[in-house]
């Protein structure tokens, strides 16, 4: 069985078919990126994702021999993400599933990060550390559904890099550009460091960061000091709920799971503590048709497709709002 996932959630509009044995034959994905300074405008987002995406469908359906795949199953990205992005993904999908008379799979976003992640991994039942522009949660399956055990109380790890960048003026991907400053800083600066239990808080980081740059700090000690900060916050974090779960496994995925130095970090933590670690493949970090697939392929095996008159789409949906079925994994 073929399954062509389709991701529209926010930047990047991107198509992949995987089969059912877990295997990708196609990934091809387009970003949106804005001028440095600036954030990610929905519409002119969207604006991309219409103007891509025939290109788009066309490569990922084109088999590596030549030939053309013809998918079983259309999945999308139902959300969380930007709604006019969503919608043109959505509609893209719709249309497939229509002129080819194929099942349509709607996919959370979320738990497509963390499915990918574990599939790729062989990973079970671990402690998900999910981190990107719209996740900071600490995640572990239980009754059919992750639940949250950790989040950020305000925004996202993500966020909170990208926002830092457009002020520094720095060229997206704002956390690419950071971690990249960061290595060449090596005073750490007084900042705030807010963690309550599992969960953190980083928009007072966030703004003291941007008065130690207004300030005059050196950009490369601020970057420094706010990755070290941020990042050990949610280090403790995860320490604290994989002393709590008990659990073997620790997954780190999304497309902050890309920066070495977090990787780093969250690997100590797990070892310390006697578990394994594994990150998402950086080629698969960020937003992606393949997750879109690999989640819509599982989701399938399990009943839960919907009608075009159904395919809604859900800018803000929680994770343990999702019925996932499929963990833990045999």
């Amino acid at each position: 069985m073929l399954c062509l996932g389709i991701e529209s959630t926010a930047h990047t509009f991107g198509a992949s078919v995987v089969e059912d044995d877990e295997r990708i034959i196609t990934n091809v994905n387009s970003t949106y990126r804005p001028p440095a300074g600036m954030g990610i405008h929905p519409r002119k987002a969207s604006e991309h994702h219409a103007g891509i995406a025939d290109s788009i469908m066309e490569k990922a359906i084109l088999s590596p021999d030549g030939g053309q795949l013809d998918p079983d199953v259309i999945a999308y990205s139902a959300g969380p993400g930007l709604g006019p992005c969503l919608r043109i993904g959505a509609t893209v999908a719709r249309a497939i599933s229509s002129f080819l008379k194929k099942p349509l799979v709607p996919v959370h976003h979320g738990v497509a990060h963390l499915d990918i992640a574990m599939s790729l991994g062989q990973v079970h039942d671990p402690l998900a550390v999910l981190v990107s522009g719209g996740h900071t949660s600490i995640l572990v399956h239980m009754g059919k559904r992750w639940r949250v055990y950790g989040e950020t109380q305000d925004i996202t790890l993500g966020n909170i890099l990208d926002m830092f960048a457009r002020e520094a003026k720095l060229p997206a991907p704002g956390g690419l550009s950071i971690e990249n400053l960061a290595k060449k800083g090596s005073r750490l600066l007084r900042l705030p460091y807010t963690v309550k239990g599992n969960d953190v808080a980083y928009s007072g980081l966030l703004t003291a960061a941007i008065s130690q740059l207004n300030h005059r700090a050196a950009v490369e000690d601020v970057c420094f000091s706010l990755q070290e900060i941020a990042f050990s916050m949610l280090s403790e974090a995860v320490e604290r709920s994989l002393v709590q779960t008990r659990r073997k496994e620790v997954l780190l995925a999304g497309g902050v799971a890309a920066n070495t130095h977090l990787k780093e970090m969250i690997r100590s933590v797990a070892e310390d503590h006697g578990a394994s670690f594994y990150s998402i493949p950086l080629q698969y970090s960020g937003d992606c048709g393949a997750q879109i697939a690999f989640s819509g392929s599982l989701a399938f095996a399990h009943d839960m497709k919907v009608s075009n008159e159904n395919s809604h789409v859900i800018p803000r949906w929680r994770m343990d709002e999702v019925d996932v079925p499929w963990i833990p994994r045999d």
